[in-house]
């Protein structure tokens, strides 16, 4: 006689105000003031926000002068990311300990697959809550987590109780916790299909849910239709996906002033291929192909590609294909640079393609330089060690010894978190 099939049960796992918590740690005086992670100034953006800073309307990906409009009073950080990163591989390992199925979502939150390791939903609330404790003992940070039968369902509870919440919906709970809740929470449902669904009086799941048979496809087609209708009733099939592995790494600045020097924007160019190398080493991978992004001081956004004759985890690589992108391929026809970006995709384990017959003595010697200054780094701090180019000097777009641009020049650098 077949076994009967265990019980799912899937936990997500959301760190509350991530940026700013830790900053909050890492400075006790902070705890309890609006604290706003961005820049300030008509470009800046608001990356996250402490909850204090909230309760004045103050949201992630906010404009930054929206933001001082709403809590003139809020302190405000440009953000430190390569500490974030740091904390953020220490909970995964937390995480880890848990599950081998660990779905990292971005760098605050993850999705988790107890099945067969939590004997049911109950029992995942428990394995949930010593999470949550782990990660508060270990990190002095807390996170919300939702505990249910499939993914959504539970993306969907940790939201409900931050912060530090621990929220269970099992099915039969869905027509109680779910179908009050705006459409917006359905995955899919963004600004535009939410605007199409209010004009026809769809402001709610559960009018989803009672919609005459075939409404919802004669408004947004049989595929969209059928989807939001399984997860209004709580469905939702997909697997945990561990070990999902990153499929390009990037950095990118929007700047306070347009640049326009060619001076200035080849030391933009530096700093951006620098940190993605360095990344890129840290993660043990190399990468085949080099992406350019530049974005006009009109709002014309360009982005062009290149890849490399062999894989590489060089700033000075990287840094030779992005300059040429940029002279080749970008046309700025006297306006200036307000975002720059360089990335890399085609990641790698180093030696896993088809090695050069012939090794190239200049890129031994750079990678040799490059192991050092890493192990520097590692063991003196970011800022022991930092190229002469990308020193601050006067009447540049400005960076710190690290090798970031300055903050009175950059306006916005970190990637938004809820």
């Amino acid at each position: 006689m077949p076994r009967a099939p265990l019980p799912r049960v899937v936990v997500h796992l959301d760190m509350d105000a991530f940026y700013a918590s830790v900053e909050v740690r890492e400075d006790p005086s902070l705890r309890g003031r609006p604290l706003i992670i961005g820049h300030r100034g008509r470009r800046g953006v608001v990356s996250t926000c402490s909850y204090e800073a909230r309760r004045f309307g103050v949201r992630s990906a906010m404009p930054s002068v929206t933001a001082e409009r709403l809590c003139p009073d809020a302190v405000w950080l440009p953000g430190r990311m390569s500490l974030y990163v740091d904390v953020s591989r220490r909970i995964r390992e937390v995480l880890d300990g848990f599950s081998p199925l660990v779905e990292p979502l971005s760098i605050d939150e993850a999705f988790l697959d107890l099945t067969g390791i939590a004997h049911d939903l109950a029992d995942g609330r428990r394995i949930a809550a010593e999470i949550k404790r782990e990660i508060r003992d270990r990190e002095r940070l807390t996170g919300s987590a939702g505990v249910a039968p499939n993914k959504f369902l539970a993306k969907v509870a940790s939201d409900l109780e931050k912060p530090d919440g621990l929220v269970v919906i099992p099915l039969e709970e869905v027509p109680t916790r779910l179908w009050p809740l705006p459409v917006e929470r359905l995955w899919g449902v963004g600004p535009k299909t939410a605007e199409r669904l209010r004009e026809q009086g769809l402001v709610r799941i559960v009018d989803l849910v009672n919609a005459p048979s075939g409404r919802l496809a004669r408004i947004l087609g049989e595929g969209s239709a059928e989807h939001l209708l399984a997860l209004a009733q709580g469905r939702d099939d997909r697997a945990v996906q561990p070990g999902r592995e990153a499929k390009s790494i990037s950095e990118e600045r929007t700047y306070g002033e347009d640049l326009t020097r060619p001076a200035d924007i080849d030391k933009a160019l530096l700093a951006r291929a620098d940190g993605v190398a360095r990344e890129l080493r840290h993660a043990g991978l190399v990468a085949r192909t080099v992406h350019l992004k530049v974005r006009t001081g009109d709002f014309e956004t360009v982005t062009r590609a290149k890849t490399l004759p062999e894989p590489t985890d060089l700033a000075e690589v990287v840094l030779e294909a992005a300059r040429a992108l940029f002279r080749e391929r970008i046309a700025l026809e006297g306006r200036g640079v307000r975002l720059l970006g360089v990335g890399v995709s085609g990641l790698e384990a180093p030696g896993a393609g088809q090695p050069s017959l012939f090794s190239d003595e200049r890129q031994e010697k750079l990678r040799a330089l490059a192991r050092t200054a890493d192990e520097i780094r590692e063991k003196f701090g970011k800022a022991a060690l930092a190229r002469a180019r990308l020193l601050a000097t006067p009447n540049t777009t400005g960076t710190d010894a690290d090798g970031s641009e300055d903050d009175t020049a950059e306006a916005s650098s970190l990637p938004s978190v809820d």
